[in-house]
């Protein structure tokens, strides 16, 4: 009786098929995922943009019957043209695409280089937008992945944000026959690795400064209450990054402030909120503040247009004297040194 292909794989080493020595073992990717972003800041690739976006049942939680007449009958009327306007007063014309596709794509080739020694592939996408996570997935695949470390780019975890990454990563697996073994990395707010980077990140701002900050906001996100109430993690784990910040850089919950950003629709969000804060510090008397977004990897629409452009309008003409923003990560040393580490601890026993 001939042996099947069943017994076959039974044998021990020595003994297997030729075919089945030879076989190599496929290769191991990286892909880096952050939010997304428009192609362009004219009225077409915004309302394309923001229709993706803002049709996600993770971001917007509301029933389709109420939200869809809503959102295609005013918002992407309107909101196009107004977003549009912010983008481009922080858009990269060199490059002609918005900073976070620049830095992202940045962190990207500079993880490669630094993997190309451990025959790693890196790629990086968009949840949001282009280049789409399913688009660089099938790219990866046809060079050979077989194995995939997926980081969404998000410190700290919301059904909003890393959830919403996992799901398009895992609906884009789900069409494939053959899937490859996939690892997520997961939320890192309380990473030494990624606190240590913040810490020396906002000290060397500082003593760039003449002035001394008498508070520093750190300035994260905003989701709706109810998000919280069903079960987000989010609000404590932003919580727990400043806790430890504040124990890092030797400060108070006098000195460095947790509030919450970018605030959409009639919902109440979580509160403090940045801009009704940046401007009661102002009347109180505070003169000099410094803001920085540790829930943001690299700085974008939210923190160089709403945060560093309008939150200090508003403290100026509120009667403060001195604002600065402290940039994010990117892809400085300190930044590319978090996504190293991250990623590294994930490739153990595949690279």
């Amino acid at each position: 009786m001939t042996p099947s292909k069943t017994s076959d794989r039974t044998a021990v080493a020595g003994q297997w098929p030729a075919g089945v020595l030879a076989a190599k073992p496929g290769k191991v990717g990286v892909l880096l995922v952050n939010l997304g972003t428009p192609d362009g800041t004219d009225y077409w690739p915004m309302r394309r943009y923001l229709a993706e976006f803002l049709s996600d049942r993770r971001v917007i939680e509301w029933p389709r019957a109420v939200w869809y007449p809503i959102l295609y009958g005013i918002v992407l009327s309107t909101r196009p043209k107004k977003s549009g306007a912010l983008y481009d007063k922080i858009w990269n014309r060199a490059q002609n695409e918005s900073p976070l596709r620049t830095f992202t794509r940045a962190q990207g080739e500079k993880l490669a280089r630094t993997l190309e020694a451990n025959g790693v592939h890196v790629e990086w996408a968009m949840r949001y937008g282009n280049p789409s996570i399913e688009s660089v997935l099938s790219g990866m695949l046809a060079k050979g992945c077989e194995r995939i470390v997926m980081f969404p780019l998000y410190p700290q975890y919301s059904a909003t944000t890393t959830a919403t990454v996992n799901d398009k990563f895992f609906e884009a697996l789900s069409k494939l026959r053959a899937m490859p073994t996939a690892r997520i990395v997961p939320p890192y707010y309380d990473e030494p690795v990624y606190i240590d980077a913040l810490a020396r990140s906002i000290e060397t701002h500082l003593a760039g400064l003449d002035f001394e900050p008498e508070v520093v906001l750190a300035s994260y996100h905003g989701i709706p209450q109810s998000y919280v109430q069903r079960g987000d993690p989010y609000p404590a784990q932003c919580e727990e990054t400043t806790r430890l910040l504040r124990e890092h850089l030797g400060w108070d919950d006098k000195k460095l402030i947790v509030t919450y950003q970018s605030r959409f629709g009639p919902e109440e969000w979580l509160q403090p909120y940045t801009d009704k804060t940046v401007e009661k510090l102002a009347r109180e008397g505070v003169k000099s503040i410094a803001a920085f977004n540790p829930g943001f990897v690299v700085d974008c629409l939210e923190t160089l247009e709403e945060i560093a452009g309008e939150a200090a309008e508003i403290f100026h003409q509120a009667g403060g004297t001195n604002f600065t923003h402290i940039p994010c990560l990117n892809d400085s040393p300190e930044g590319m040194a978090v996504i190293e580490a991250l990623v590294r601890r994930e490739l153990s026993g595949w690279a």
